[in-house]
């Protein structure tokens, strides 16, 4: 077997080139993993846009609305932090749907990649961080709802806190959250996980890969969800822009291997989405996001 990808070219909104958020390494992650053998064309699961009902399982019915009417007030594009044009709303619902499609093929094949996904400071009320739509609270609440699962957990590994994603599953116990995160860096303030490893400045790989590994050890015996959803963020990077931590990419990918290993070995699928990452090179930011792809393909079986 290949690892399953879902990938859309819907995914780029076509950003104009210098704007803070490199929107244009979605096309350029695909491209590697073609290159790399990791997929070819045909292999790629292509998502549509979510239908309007399954984006209001986790989010406010009135901010949905705005968004799928191409009409949303000003002050929440500005916490999104971009306009809110028709090919970025598109590029949201395709990239939930993606992370529905990768969930739903993580169930069957063990485990399964977004080439997108992890947009996790949009909380129920609305988008904020360049995140218009919750695609792990969307891909949650839809697989508890039609009964596909019975439970879930969300381990956040991106530079900064998945503070939407507590907030909209804070009373759900069917979902734990897990949240490794840059103690001092966006947002202000934080929400509480259900899991909270706030982390310093400057951390790198061994006292960072140490601390992946104890965390993964304590939720060994206290859960042991039906799927777990994996924020593979590489704005942990030394070279990212908004990051505060200085791992390598031999950290990120020893990260990678952590995480999918732990998980795998007790036969609980994995569905990977990518999280964040900034930089000005852009191919060198692509190639970081498909270490979590390359590794993933070790535990196809």
């Amino acid at each position: 077997m290949t690892l399953p990808i879902v990938h859309s070219p819907a995914y780029d909104a076509r950003f104009p080139i210098g704007h803070r958020f490199p929107m244009s390494k979605y096309k350029l992650l695909a491209d590697v993993l073609l290159r790399d053998g990791l997929a070819t064309k045909d292999s790629f699961h292509v998502p549509a846009p979510a239908p309007i009902n399954w984006v209001k399982l986790a989010h406010d019915a009135e901010y949905v609305d705005q968004v799928y009417g191409f009409d949303v007030p000003l002050h929440i594009q500005k916490l999104v932090g971009f306009e809110m044009t028709e090919r970025a709303i598109v590029r949201a619902q395709c990239a939930t749907t993606g992370t529905v499609m990768a969930a739903r093929l993580a169930l069957e094949a063990g485990i399964a990649c977004n080439t997108a996904g992890g947009s996790h400071h949009a909380n129920s009320q609305q988008g904020a961080g360049f995140c218009t739509f919750n695609d792990v609270g969307v891909a949650a609440r839809l697989l508890l709802e039609s009964s596909e699962i019975s439970s879930a957990l969300v381990f956040d590994t991106d530079v900064h806190q998945g503070d939407g994603t507590a907030e909209i599953f804070k009373d759900e116990p069917r979902v734990f959250t897990v949240s490794l995160h840059a103690e001092n860096n966006y947002p202000h303030p934080k929400q509480i996980s259900d899991l909270d490893v706030p982390l310093p400045d400057g951390m790198e790989d061994h006292a960072y890969l140490k601390t992946v590994t104890l965390t993964l050890e304590k939720l060994r015996n206290q859960i042991h969800p039906d799927i777990v959803f994996f924020n593979a963020g590489v704005d942990v990077h030394k070279d990212d822009q908004l990051g505060r931590l200085a791992l390598t990419d031999f950290g990120i990918e020893q990260r990678e291997r952590l995480v999918i290993s732990h998980f795998r070995s007790r036969g609980i699928p994995v569905c990977g989405v990518i999280g964040g990452g900034y930089s000005k090179d852009i191919e060198a930011l692509a190639q970081r996001h498909a270490i979590l792809h390359r590794v993933a393909t070790e535990f196809v079986f």
